[in-house]
């Protein structure tokens, strides 16, 4: 049996494999399997890439149903006790997976997952990331790729397929945190992040942040009531002030979509194109296609 089950959603995105499978191969730590989630590409170039590949990587295929679909379908599939999301488009440092299951191993149950700091494919900036209870409330400051024990997944009811714009990971975090899980950081960039214009953080998220985030404060409620809010503050602390908390949650109220989807676009375009995220924003980072 693997000791880790690599899930690797994949929507016609043939033209990244051959990268992803070599940052695989330099593993330090082999003892993992592969399975990567065809979610109904329609690319010729994709369906031959994945056609060719060795018959020790499992392909998955089913009609398409969104990152998290792509993601569910691979934990189910998975043989492994921990299982790793990883986007099809990104790459990791050599170290990494050797690094989290060495982690994991020696941590008791409730440490649920391990992740890293990251940085921007191209780009030699550090940017850290974190979980903290309170912050991921108004700030996905974590990777998509987590090494994760696949109850955890479980227990929480993996991904929510309804959120097919993006931010599934975001209210995936939430739901870890609100049963009580826990992460293991690794203080070193070993998860490099593909950013483009074209990806769904740039695009597609941005344009509908103010409505995905609302669906995320509904279905999440008792935690955005102002006592949760000043009990999570206290006890959990965080990067995020209570006081910038508040008013980021005024602003919701007070400015129609548009115009807060227009201050989270020019926040992240700017960040884009200086190439670097120096610290995580009010905004969190979701997923790609």
């Amino acid at each position: 049996m693997p000791a880790v089950s690599v899930v690797v959603p994949c929507y016609n995105g043939g033209r990244f494999i051959a990268q992803l499978l070599g940052c695989l191969r330099a593993q330090t730590f082999q003892n993992f399997e592969i399975i990567i989630v065809d979610d109904g590409s329609t690319e010729p170039e994709t369906r031959r890439v994945l056609d060719g590949l060795d018959p020790s990587i499992r392909v998955v295929r089913q009609e398409n149903r969104g990152m998290s679909g792509a993601r569910n379908t691979g934990f189910r599939e998975a043989r492994a006790e921990l299982v790793f999301p990883l986007d099809c488009d990104d790459t990791i440092g050599e170290t990494f997976i050797g690094e989290a299951v060495r982690l994991l191993r020696a941590a008791p149950p409730e440490y649920a997952f391990a992740f890293s700091h990251l940085r921007l494919a191209g780009a030699e900036d550090v940017i850290p990331r974190h979980f903290n209870p309170f912050d991921i409330l108004f700030s996905n400051g974590m990777p998509s790729g987590m090494v994760m024990r696949k109850i955890a997944w479980e227990t929480v009811g993996g991904y929510d397929e309804g959120f097919r714009e993006g931010y599934e990971d975001w209210e995936f975090n939430i739901r870890l945190a609100r049963f009580g899980f826990r992460g293991i950081e690794i203080p070193e960039p070993l998860y490099i992040y593909h950013l483009t214009r074209e990806g769904m953080l740039l695009s597609r998220s941005t344009q509908m942040h103010a409505a995905l985030w609302r669906r995320i404060r509904k279905k999440h409620a008792p935690l955005y009531r102002l006592p949760a809010l000043l009990r999570l503050w206290r006890v959990s602390g965080g990067e995020v002030s209570l006081v910038r908390a508040l008013g980021t949650l005024a602003m919701t109220a007070v400015l129609p979509d548009r115009w807060f989807n227009a201050l989270i676009a020019r926040q992240r375009l700017r960040r884009f194109e200086r190439g670097l995220i120096s610290r995580p924003p009010l905004t969190p980072e979701a997923q790609k296609p």
